[in-house]
């Protein structure tokens, strides 16, 4: 039998999205401050490019948020 659908916490786990992905955000941009000079032009663009996924992930994670709550 299938489990019944519990949403009772869903608020909290999108909160939990949004709170690790602006840390991730973070990580990924004081690794770039510290080690801009070490790495390819390739690799930079590439992280510049995932932390605008990330910006607009966090982007979505709040509007499921607001419909949540």
């Amino acid at each position: 039998m299938a489990k019944p659908d519990d949403r009772s916490d869903n608020a909290e786990k999108i909160q939990d999205s949004i709170s690790n992905t602006r840390e991730n955000i973070q990580e990924t941009n004081h690794y770039l401050d510290e080690h801009a000079d070490e790495i390819s032009g390739q690799e930079q663009q590439n992280l510049e490019h995932k932390n605008a996924k990330r910006e607009k992930a966090i982007e979505g994670f709040e509007e499921e948020y607001q419909d949540e709550k």
